[in-house]
Formats: structure tokens, C-alpha cells, sequence
């Protein structure tokens, strides 16, 4: 895998504070799990969510996949770290710690 993605994908994660790479857009999700992972973080009120479609850039999709070691999308990073797929963010929104992870 490229190195300049993984600087593209390392810049976006760092800069941005919660970053969800999915499938479609917000408004649009093109997936089941993209859509349950925007509802969760509509749920909580995150307002400035920088979202990347990897739809639309093939060397994000399979980048993304290298970078943090997950095999699928949608993918969620807060200040930088990796949090997990739809279903750990599910679990995390259930029991409390993903609102705790942003707030903090």
C-alpha cells in the first residue's frame, strides 16, 4: 500500500476530531452500517463530523483498511485514534463510552 495515502489518511484523522470514513455521505448513506453509524453520532450530537465516502476514492477504500488493520467500513476516529466499525460503535454507544470519548 501507498505511503501518500496513508499520509492523506493520517492528516485527516489528526485534523479533524471525529472522522467517519463510509460508505456515501451523511445525507446518503450507501450502506446499512455507514447509515447506523451517522444515526449514533447524530444521536449524540456531533455537530462537526468530517466524513470521507470511500465510494469515491479506491486507494482511501483499501488504504483505510490498511491503516488502522480493520477490514471494513464504516470506520470511526476521535482525536486521532481508531474506534472501531458500526457494530463497536453500537456497543460503545449503548453502554455510555463513545459519548464519554467525545466530551472528553
Amino acid at each position: 500500500m501507498s505511503t501518500d495515502i496513508h499520509k492523506v489518511i493520517n492528516e485527516q484523522v489528526t485534523t479533524h476530531e471525529v472522522v467517519l470514513y463510509m460508505k456515501g455521505n451523511p445525507k446518503f448513506p450507501q450502506c446499512g452500517f455507514s447509515a447506523n453509524a451517522v444515526r449514533i453520532l447524530n444521536a449524540l450530537g456531533v455537530k462537526e463530523l468530517y466524513t470521507v465516502d470511500v465510494l469515491q476514492d479506491e486507494a482511501i477504500r483499501q488504504g483505510i483498511k490498511d491503516y488502522a488493520n480493520w477490514p471494513t467500513i464504516p470506520q470511526l476516529y476521535i482525536k486521532g485514534e481508531f474506534v472501531g466499525g458500526s457494530d463497536i460503535m453500537t456497543e460503545m454507544y449503548q453502554n455510555g463510552e463513545l459519548k464519554a470519548m467525545l466530551v472528553a
